[in-house]
């Protein structure tokens, strides 16, 4: 999936021509914005893995790569004190990612509550501005982010604690 393509869509979802959209269509615009950013990095995570396109690579393996990245996980790595010491695009990113997570249950699961165009609209964008950003982040940059987000961080048996 291409996440320019989920922005759309979600755009698509308020763009109603008369009247107030509907709380399913702001719902949904909600969820399709969070998964904008999720392909992103599941993308990102495989094509630092495998190769990008154009590469000489297993499409299988890519897949696999691709599907490896998991929400909790991901949005857990994407905690301030755990991404520091990445560019401020990806400290951006990653800020993004997990509110955009938050807002995605929100929208997805509680029955309650009532969404506002203007607080969607907000949401669409910010999103819009952290991927763009993310685009520019050096490969060495996106290739460590991919390894942070998807591989196990593994303290040295001879490390000191505390």
């Amino acid at each position: 999936m291409k996440p320019d393509d989920l922005i759309a869509t979600a755009r698509d979802l308020l763009s109603t021509g008369r009247g107030a959209p509907r709380q399913s269509n702001l719902r949904r615009a909600v969820s399709t914005t969070y998964y904008a950013l999720f392909h992103c990095l599941a993308r990102c995570c495989a094509d630092s893995m495998v190769g990008a396109v154009g590469a000489r690579r297993s499409e299988v393996a890519w897949r696999q790569a691709y599907r490896a990245l998991e929400h909790g996980q991901a949005a857990a790595r994407c905690q301030l004190p755990l991404v520091r010491h990445f560019p401020i695009e990806v400290r951006n990113f990653a800020g993004e990612f997990a509110r955009a997570q938050f807002a995605r249950h929100e929208a997805d699961y509680e029955a309650g509550g009532r969404w506002q165009k203007s607080k969607v609209d907000q949401l669409i964008a910010d999103a819009e501005s952290v991927l763009h950003d993310f685009k520019r982040v050096s490969l060495k940059d996106r290739k460590a982010f991919a390894v942070h987000l998807t591989l196990k961080r593994r303290i040295p048996h001879n490390a000191r604690l505390g």
